[in-house]
C-alpha cells in the first residue's frame, strides 16, 4: 500500500469513527434455553457459542460480522487516529496519567445488568418476582391460667387447720391460713371458732384461742404446774421482781417515757428497761412531742407470752389496789 492510499484509508477511518457515548447499547443475552441434558443455562448468562462477537472500535453500528485481523502497526478499517478517551480498559496506557475510558458498549451492558438487579439476592429476602418475602411472625407463648384449687369440705378443712396449728411457733392470722389452704377467708374464722368450742367441750388439756392478732394452741391454766415442772426442770428463766414491776407499769401506762416509769417506781430503771428491750418484751415507739424523750410500749411477743389478743384484755387493776390508796396518795404529796 502506497503512502497516498494509506492516508486516504486513515481519512476514511476518521470520518467513520463514532464516539463511545453515541454508540448503540449491546444487545441483551437471549433467554436461557434448556439443553439436551435437561438442564437450563444460568439466568442472565448465555452459552459460550451464543455470545455475540466483541464490538471492534470503528465498526458500523449494527454490523455483527467478525473483525478482520489488522496487521501490526496499522489501524483497523474505519478507525480514526488514536484518542486518549478510546483506550481499552484492560490495556495499559502509553503514558502515565492517560485517562482510561470504560464507558463502551460492553461496559454499559454490564452496568445495565447490575442495575436491573440480575443475580441472586445476598440477603435472600426477595422471591423470583422481586417481591420481599414475608417474615414469619414469632410464636407467642400461651398464658397458662392456673386451675382454681378445689374447695375443701368442712371435715377436711378442720383437719388441715389443726395440722397447721400444731406446728406453728407463733400466732397465725386467718388470712395467712386462707392463703396457705387456698380457701375463702370467710370460711376460716367460723371453722376456728368451732374447733375452739369443741376443745373446750371435750375437756382437752389444751385450748385454741386468739392471741396477738392470730390463733394458736395453748395449754389450759389448770395444768400449768405440770407443764412448768416439765419445761423448767430446775432452770430459772423468770424475770426479776424489778423487771416484772417495770413491765407492768409499761403495759398499763403505754406509751410511757423512761422518766415516767422511774417516777412511778421510785427508783432508776434504766438497767431493767434495757433487759426488757433485749428480751423482746418492750420496744421504742417514737418520742414525746414536748420533751423529746423516747416512748416505750409492749411488743407482740409480750401478748403472745401472756396469751392475750390485745392490751385491752389485760386484767383490771382495781382489785389489786390497796384499800387506803387515797391516804397513800395524800402522803406522797
Amino acid at each position: 500500500m502506497s503512502d497516498e492510499e494509506r492516508q486516504d484509508s486513515l481519512a476514511d477511518q476518521a470520518a467513520a469513527w463514532v464516539p463511545p457515548w453515541e454508540r448503540p447499547a449491546a444487545r441483551q443475552a437471549p433467554a436461557p434455553v434448556p439443553t439436551d441434558s435437561g438442564t437450563a443455562d444460568t439466568p442472565g448468562t448465555a452459552p459460550e457459542h451464543d455470545l455475540p462477537d466483541p464490538v471492534v472500535a470503528g465498526s458500523p453500528p449494527g454490523d455483527d460480522d467478525s473483525a478482520t485481523p489488522v496487521p501490526p502497526g496499522e489501524l483497523p478499517a474505519g478507525a480514526g487516529p488514536a484518542d486518549p478517551g478510546d483506550t481499552p480498559a484492560d490495556a495499559a496506557p502509553d503514558e502515565p496519567g492517560t485517562p482510561v475510558d470504560s464507558g463502551g458498549p460492553v461496559a454499559a451492558a454490564g452496568t445495565g445488568a447490575g442495575a436491573a438487579g440480575v443475580g441472586p439476592d445476598p440477603a435472600g429476602e426477595r422471591d423470583a418476582a422481586g417481591v420481599p418475602k414475608r417474615r414469619p411472625a414469632g410464636r407467642r407463648r400461651a398464658t397458662v391460667v392456673p386451675e382454681p384449687a378445689p374447695e375443701l369440705d368442712d371435715a377436711e378443712l378442720r383437719g388441715a387447720l389443726e395440722a397447721i396449728l400444731l406446728v406453728v411457733d407463733e400466732p397465725v392470722s386467718e388470712l395467712v391460713l386462707a392463703q396457705v389452704l387456698e380457701q375463702s377467708p370467710e370460711r376460716i374464722g367460723p371453722v376456728l371458732d368451732d374447733i375452739a368450742a369443741g376443745y373446750t367441750a371435750a375437756g382437752h388439756g389444751f385450748e385454741l384461742r386468739r392471741a396477738a392478732g392470730g390463733w394458736r394452741l395453748y395449754t389450759r391454766p389448770e395444768y400449768a404446774t405440770h407443764v412448768e415442772r416439765f419445761v423448767l426442770d430446775g432452770q430459772s428463766v423468770r424475770l426479776t421482781q424489778a423487771a416484772l414491776e417495770t413491765l407492768a407499769v409499761i403495759a398499763y401506762k403505754q406509751p410511757v417515757t423512761r422518766g415516767r416509769v422511774s417516777a412511778i417506781r421510785g427508783v432508776n430503771c434504766d438497767g431493767v428497761l434495757r433487759t426488757l428491750v433485749s428480751r423482746g418484751l418492750v420496744e421504742e415507739c417514737g418520742a414525746e412531742p414536748d420533751s423529746g424523750a423516747f416512748l416505750f410500749r409492749t411488743t407482740t411477743m409480750f401478748l403472745e407470752k401472756l396469751g392475750l389478743d390485745s392490751v385491752a384484755d389485760l386484767p383490771p387493776l382495781a382489785p389489786f389496789l390497796p384499800d387506803d390508796v387515797e391516804e397513800l396518795a395524800d402522803a406522797t404529796r
